[in-house]
């Protein structure tokens, strides 16, 4: 019944049948309703009557078969695509001496420098010997083409900004530039005759060793926008494998040594402003500040003499700042990056009075050296003394600080602060120097005995002064030489006693 009832709706859409139009008025609507009904009535005594022609029977069993074909294809394909996803969610182990164990066969490849001490990274400068060995751990015997090292540093900076062409248009500008300071390559294993090389299994090691450059080179830095940094890079090269390749950074510092007249010499300056607030003037903030030189390592402290003179109405209050300035060159145009490392902040000077800094310390953090001699990077510092004001800017009074790695000597000069009587810490250089003075050397090690005697004059030979007259008179005159000085002592050999009366200077 359903195919006969599938034939008739198929001829019936296929013959074409008459256009009627809808009446409006509401009589001929009930008409036209009662004609239509007379139609269906006479076309379903025909259905019943009459049967479709042989062409269309066939033209819907095989709509009816494609149709059928269609589901059967798209249920295969479901039940594909369940059965991958399962297996990929529920991967199959593969056993242990499958394809993977095949060709896994390094497993070590390492850098390892030669460092006294193991746990803290390596530390060069100019002109040092980086030495170290590159450790191969092979699982089976393998053939090796070679083993090449490749020793690098490089400061590079990078960094975009937007830009505007119009209302509607927008780019972005990039800035990257690189300096190369370190490019040494080395073969630590090859065959002569270009043919491979068997590698049994177990562990083996290949020493390398080479010189830094003696030109000066620029100390390792991370920043926001650039870096310097130094590596050494292996690449085992093996047949039918691709290269395999380990990288290991170390850090290179050079030494800024502060005490040269240049760092030693002492920073000063002084600025005024009038403080105003719209259009009042509220009176004149003068500072002048000065510490004893210009270089300086991390851990010391900053004495900082400083006069705040307030002839404003209004309290004010005296800081101090030390500011990092990371500064980044690329294609003309340079980036900033400022930051704040240490900060003091002294009491509120009030109305129409002064205040004095007698040596108010500020103490230096841990933080890295300068870089001066890099194109396109350079970290300098500086020492802020400002006085906040309220309701107008900030006067300020900046003062150049160097950040060295060498620190004062306690005899480099007379004049030193006191800020080189305090300890600093510097193990990573390995730099001790002595809290206390040396005594002075012995007499007898600067003199020997046998060079007294030598320097000695030889002994008188008797002659005749008969004829003393006749001749030219010569006097005999024996060297003479000063007590050796005694031992040094820090104490007192012959202290005063209670009972003695001291003396006047002046009597």
């Amino acid at each position: 019944m359903l195919s006969e009832l599938v034939l008739f709706k198929t001829w019936k859409h296929q013959s074409p049948q008459p256009s009627r139009a809808l009446p409006l008025s509401p009589r001929p609507l009930k008409m036209f309703i009662s004609q239509q009904q007379s139609h269906a009535a006479c076309d379903c005594l025909a259905c019943i009557s009459s049967a479709p022609p042989p062409d269309v029977v066939f033209k819907a069993l095989g709509e009816v078969l494609v149709c059928t074909l269609i589901v059967l294809f798209w249920n295969l394909k479901v039940k594909l695509v369940s059965t991958c996803t399962q297996n990929q969610r529920e991967p199959r182990a593969l056993p242990a001496t499958g394809p993977k164990m095949i060709f896994d066969k390094v497993k070590k490849f390492d850098i390892v420098f030669d460092s006294i001490e193991v746990d803290s990274p390596p530390v060069f400068s100019s002109a040092d010997v980086v030495s170290g060995k590159v450790v191969l751990e092979l699982g089976t015997a393998s053939k090796v083409e070679s083993l090449k090292l490749h020793a690098e540093g490089f400061a590079k900076v990078h960094w975009t900004e937007s830009r505007s062409a119009g209302s509607s248009t927008a780019y972005t500008q990039n800035y990257c530039d690189e300096v190369e300071y370190l490019d040494r390559r080395e073969t630590l294993m090859q065959a002569d005759n270009g043919e491979l090389t068997v590698l049994q299994a177990g562990k083996h090691e290949f020493p390398f060793s080479f010189q830094l450059p003696e030109e000066t080179l620029v100390t390792s830095f991370e920043g926001k926008h650039g870096s310097i940094r130094y590596w050494v890079k292996a690449k085992l090269h093996r047949p039918w494998n691709t290269v395999k390749k380990i990288k290991k950074e170390f850090t290179v510092i050079e030494p800024i040594d502060i005490n040269t007249p240049a760092l030693l010499a002492s920073q000063a300056g002084t600025k005024d402003k009038m403080a105003r607030m719209w259009y009042r003037n509220l009176g004149q903030v003068s500072l002048t500040a000065k510490i004893d030189r210009k270089g300086y390592t991390p851990g010391e402290v900053i004495p900082i003499f400083a006069e705040f003179d307030n002839s404003t109405h209004r309290s004010v209050v005296p800081k101090a700042y030390i500011t990092q300035t990371q500064t980044f060159i690329a294609r003309g145009t340079m980036k900033q990056k400022k930051s704040i490392v240490a900060t003091l902040s002294g009491d509120a000077v009030g109305a129409r009075k002064r205040e004095t800094w007698h040596g108010r310390a500020i103490k230096i953090p841990p933080v890295g050296p300068s870089i001066l001699q890099c194109r396109i990077i350079r970290v300098e510092y500086m020492l802020r003394v400002c006085v906040d004001v309220p309701g107008t800017s900030k006067l300020s009074l900046e003062l150049p600080l160097v950040m060295g790695t060498i620190p004062l000597h306690p005899f480099g000069s007379r004049t030193s602060s006191v800020s080189s009587q305090y300890s600093v810490n510097l193990e990573w250089l390995r730099m001790a120097i002595p809290e206390q003075p040396e005594p002075p050397p012995d007499y007898c090690a600067i003199v020997s005995d046998e060079e007294a005697e030598r320097n000695m004059s030889p002994p008188l030979i008797e002659e005749d002064f008969t004829g003393v007259l006749q001749r030219p008179f010569f006097a005999y005159v024996q060297e003479f030489r000063y007590r050796p000085p005694p031992f040094y002592s820090e104490v007192d050999p012959h202290p005063q006693t209670p009972n003695m009366r001291r003396r006047c200077m002046t009597c």
